[in-house]
This record gives C-alpha cells, sequence and structure tokens, in this order.
C-alpha cells in the first residue's frame, strides 16, 4: 500500500509537525556535520513554501540522567538550520507546556520553530522513565494535538517506535505523511530488496556476523551474488575450516556461519586473500596471505586479489546494495579495501547503487565519488531493519494513500 507524501496535505495555514533526524555531532556548541539537516532541507522548505508553519521535532543522541541533557540541546542545530534556511528559526527549549504551546500560537505562514531534544523527555525528575524512546501513548497524543497534520521525513528513526514518529502518527489517522527523504528511502530500498534489476550484488562488511544475519538470511532469497567482508568474514573462514589466527570470530555464531554457507551455495563471495597484521594497530606489521591465518596474526582488510574478485562480481551488476566496510576503515593502513569498493561503485554508471552505513558512507564520501551514487541511505539501523525484511515501525504509522 502506498503511503501519503507531504505533496498530498493540505498545508497553507496549517501547523506541520514535522519529525526529522537532526541526531549530529556537536562539539563546543558547534555542529560539527551538517548533512542530516541539509537531508531535511527540501521537505522544510516545500512547507514553508507552501504555507505552512514548520514545527520540527528530533532526537539527539541519549538521555538517561539529568546531567546529560545540557549537551544535548538543540540550540546549535536551530541555529544551523537558520543559516542553512537563511531565515530565523524559533528555538524553544522545552518539550511540552504553556512556552511550547505560545511559541507554537504565535506562529505566521513559513515560519520554522525546533522543539527542544525529544529525549528530554527521557528523564522526568531524576528518573530515567523512557516516555519519548518507549512511545509513551500521553506524549504522542499531546504532541499530535500540537498540529494540523503531521510529516515524518526522519528515516533514520524508523526503526524506532518512539512517541516523536509512531506517537504522533497514530494519534493524526490520515494525515500522517512521509516527507521527501523518507519517501526516496523507502523507494530505493523498497526496489533493491523486493524488485532488483538484476543481477543485484548486495555487500556486506562491518565486525560481526551477528549484526548481520537477518540480512544475509533474508538476501540470500532476494540477491544473486552476496560479498562479505570485514571482521565478518573470518566467522565464515572458522566455520569452512580455515585458520584464523587472532582474527575476530564470533565462535558462538560458527554453526550459523555453516547453515549459511550450506543454503548460500556459490551466493556468498568471501576474500580470498586479507592483509594481517601482528597487532590491532594501525602501525603493526602487516603481510598479505591467501588461505589459513598463522598464529599471531590477525586479519584487518581484505588483500588485493579480493579486491579484483569483488570487483569482477560488481561489474556487471544492475543493483548493488552496500552496509559495512571491508576492514579496519578507522585505520588508515588498513582502509584500502573499503575505499578500493568504494571507487569502483562509483564507476559503475548504468546500475542503481545503494549505500548506507557510517563506514560505508565515510569511505564514498572520503573518495569523491559519492555524487556518482543513485543513493546514500541516512539510517544504518534503519536500512539494516529493512533489508532484513522486518516492518519499519515509523513507516508502519504514516498514513496510507
Amino acid at each position: 500500500m502506498a503511503k501519503l507524501t507531504v505533496e498530498d496535505l493540505p498545508l497553507e495555514g496549517k501547523k506541520v509537525l514535522m519529525r526529522v533526524d537532526f541526531n549530529v555531532p556537536i562539539k563546543d556548541g558547534v555542529v560539527g556535520d551538517d548533512n542530516r539537516i541539509v537531508a531535511a532541507l527540501p521537505t522544510i522548505k516545500y512547507v514553508i513554501d507552501h504555507g505552512g508553519r514548520a514545527i520540527l521535532f528530533s532526537h539527539l543522541g541519549r538521555i538517561k540522567k539529568e546531567e546529560d541533557k545540557p549537551g544535548l540541546s538543540l540550540r546549535p542545530v536551530a541555529e544551523r538550520l537558520s543559516n542553512l534556511l537563511n531565515k530565523p528559526v524559533t528555538f524553544v527549549p522545552v518539550t511540552e507546556g504553556k512556552q511550547l504551546e505560545d511559541a507554537i500560537d504565535n506562529m505566521k505562514n513559513g515560519d520554522v520553530l525546533l522543539v527542544q531534544n525529544t529525549r528530554y523527555e527521557d528523564v522526568k525528575d531524576g528518573e530515567y522513565v523512557k516516555r519519548e524512546s518507549g512511545n509513551d501513548p500521553e506524549l504522542g497524543k499531546y504532541w499530535a494535538s500540537l498540529g494540523d497534520v503531521f510529516v515524518n521525513d526522519a528515516f533514520g528513526t524508523a526503526h524506532r517506535k518512539h512517541a516523536s514518529n509512531v506517537g504522533i502518527a497514530t494519534n493524526m489517522p490520515g494525515k500522517a505523511a512521509a516527507g521527501y527523504l523518507m519517501e526516496k528511502e523507502i523507494k530505493f530500498l523498497g526496489d533493491a530488496v523486493d524488485n532488483p534489476e538484476r543481477p543485484f550484488v548486495a555487500i556486506l562488511g562491518g565486525a560481526k556476523v551477528s549484526d548481520k544475519i537477518g540480512v544475509i538470511d533474508n538476501l540470500l532469497d532476494k540477491a544473486d551474488k552476496i560479498i562479505i567482508g570485514g571482521g565478518m568474514a573470518y566467522t565464515f573462514y572458522a566455520a569452512k575450516g580455515i585458520k584464523v589466527g587472532n582474527s575476530l570470530v564470533e565462535k558462538d555464531k560458527i554453526d550459523v556461519a555453516k547453515q549459511i554457507l550450506d543454503k548460500a551455495g556459490d551466493k556468498l563471495v568471501l576474500p580470498i586473500d586479507n592483509v594481517v597484521a601482528d597487532k590491532f594497530n594501525n602501525d603493526a606489521d602487516t603481510k598479505v596471505v591467501e588461505g589459513d591465518i598463522d598464529d599471531g596474526w590477525m586479519a584487518l582488510d581484505i588483500g588485493p586479489k579480493s579486491v579484483e574478485e569483488f570487483k569482477n562480481v560488481l561489474k556487471d551488476a544492475k543493483t548493488v546494495v552496500w552496509n559495512g566496510p571491508m576492514g579496519v576503515f578507522e585505520m588508515p593502513n588498513f582502509a584500502k579495501g573499503t575505499l578500493e569498493i568504494g571507487k569502483f561503485l562509483g564507476t559503475l554508471t548504468d546500475a542503481t547503487t545503494i549505500v548506507g552505513g557510517g563506514d560505508s558512507t565515510a569511505a564514498v564520501k572520503e573518495l569523491g565519488v559519492a555524487d556518482k551514487l543513485t543513493h546514500i541511505s541516512t539510517g544504518g539501523g534503519a536500512s539494516l531493519t529493512y533489508l532484513e525484511g522486518n516492518e519499519l515501525p515509523g513507516i508502519a504509522a504514516i498514513s496510507d494513500k
């Protein structure tokens, strides 16, 4: 069933509640990376250009005690958003009550207001009560009462059932829509998983098999090939009886890895060589090995033959989904595999290329190929949940057309 989008809503003169994802790094009161703020601009601009009054909700970090609050205020975000929009943004330093209600009542068409961090509601009178992150029904109902319609443009939180996304939406039946960013995520990830142009290749990296079991399992029935990189490759090595030395292995997942290998046949593509180090350190002694890894050595990146093998699998792909690094990307000496794959994806001009997850996204941005890819997902956890084939509560709560 297709979902309502922001263009389906009446906006002129309406109080438009918007869930955005402004969970951005802030240091010394200054926003470090404003990509998520920039990503929300098209929907915000559409709302205010069509006479709506944009009332923005977002979380920032995790709040478990009163002392967490001062350092996680959204005030610096309001200042950055004001610069990006080139117009004033009213910041309300509370999440409920008369100050917020009066500020909303005083808005004019085209105005923008940012509510304080929704997770301030997780701590009340010093107690960790999780009103926001636990989807407290009264809180969702209260926030919904502040507006006329609701737009959810925060894909990054779509896998979570919070008061500021699911709570508001369920209290505004027929009036909850997807913003442009959310609509784009649903389209690209949905088409890739459910209706891909073939060959469809998934690239899965990262440290742990346990983080990606659901994704691998779901994609085995949908993808033509699944490339495995990162630390989780060595749990598969162990399952195949290949020696892994001191490499990262989830011993309690070796049997699961065996089951996946049995089911996958030739669909699963593992590294054929690895860059190994004598310690977990950027300046460690390194060498490239094929096959068994000796004791005292640990694999920290895929090797040059693996890079070429993975490129060979990818070269004819028509749909590619990539989530997770090929090695210890945060150490420059073990980032080459990830960067090589990212660079190669930028050359696949005839394919739909979708990247999600922090390190994969950082790699394509570092290489300057982000604009050559079809889509960069703004939600690592949400995109993984989607790739597992699970329903995302934040999307499910949006009204059907």
